[in-house]
C-alpha cells in the first residue's frame, strides 16, 4: 500500500512538472511572438517616417494606411517599380514597395539565396492595420477599432496595430481562443512624420 501511495505522489509530481513545462513552452512562444510584433512595427514605423512626402498625403490616397490581415488576404502582390534599384521611384511608389516588402517579412515569406527567412519569421494569421486613431486603447484594451475625427483641424496621429491569431484576451476579457481573424492587436505604436508638413 506504501509504494502505490508514494507511486501515486510520484505521477502527481511528474505530472505538474511536465505542465510547468508546457507552460513556460508557450509563455516562450508567446514571447517570441510579441518580440517580432515589436519589430515588425517598428520598422513599418521607420519607413513611414523617412518618406514623410507619403506619409503626410491626404488619407484618401495615402499608401501607409492599409489594412492586411494574412489569414484571409491573398499573398503579397508584389508592385510594378521595384525600388532600391536604379528605377526612379516616386514617394508613393517607394511606400507600395516597402509595405511589400513589410508584408513578405509578416508572412515570413523574405528568403535569402540559400532558402533561409532574413530577419523576423512571421507570425502565425499575422495582421496589422495602419489608421489614424484619437484612442488606440478602448476601455483599456488594444482594438482594431480606428476613431480618427479632426479636431482643431488636426487630424488624429498615426497608429500601427500588429496581431496574430491566437493571442491575448478580447476586448471583453474573455480568452481569446479563436483561429480566425477575430482576436486582438498585440502592439500599438503611434508614428509621427521626422517632418513638418507645414514648414
Amino acid at each position: 500500500m506504501e509504494v502505490l501511495v508514494s507511486i501515486f505522489v510520484l505521477a502527481l509530481g511528474v505530472i505538474g512538472v511536465a505542465g510547468m513545462q508546457l507552460m513556460a513552452m508557450r509563455n516562450s512562444q508567446t514571447s517570441n511572438y510579441q518580440t517580432i510584433a515589436v519589430q515588425l512595427a517598428t520598422e513599418l514605423a521607420d519607413n513611414m517616417r523617412s518618406n514623410a512626402a507619403a506619409m503626410n498625403q491626404n488619407d484618401s490616397s495615402n499608401p501607409f494606411i492599409f489594412d492586411y490581415n494574412a489569414a484571409t488576404d491573398s499573398a503579397p502582390t508584389a508592385p510594378t517599380k521595384k525600388c532600391y534599384t536604379s528605377t526612379d521611384c516616386s514617394a508613393s511608389e517607394l511606400a507600395e514597395f516597402d509595405i511589400y516588402l513589410w508584408k513578405l517579412r509578416l508572412t515570413g515569406q523574405i528568403k535569402d539565396a540559400g532558402g533561409k527567412v532574413v530577419g523576423a519569421t512571421g507570425l502565425p494569421g499575422g495582421r496589422v492595420k495602419v489608421c489614424r486613431d484619437k484612442k488606440p486603447y478602448d476601455s483599456g484594451s488594444l482594438t482594431w477599432d480606428c476613431t480618427a475625427p479632426l479636431t482643431g483641424g488636426v487630424n488624429s496621429p498615426m497608429v500601427i496595430k500588429v496581431g496574430w491569431q491566437g493571442r491575448g484576451t478580447n476586448p471583453d476579457g474573455s480568452k481569446n481562443t479563436s483561429s480566425t481573424s477575430d482576436y486582438p492587436p498585440s502592439v500599438a505604436i503611434t508614428v509621427e512624420s521626422y517632418v513638418n508638413p507645414t514648414q
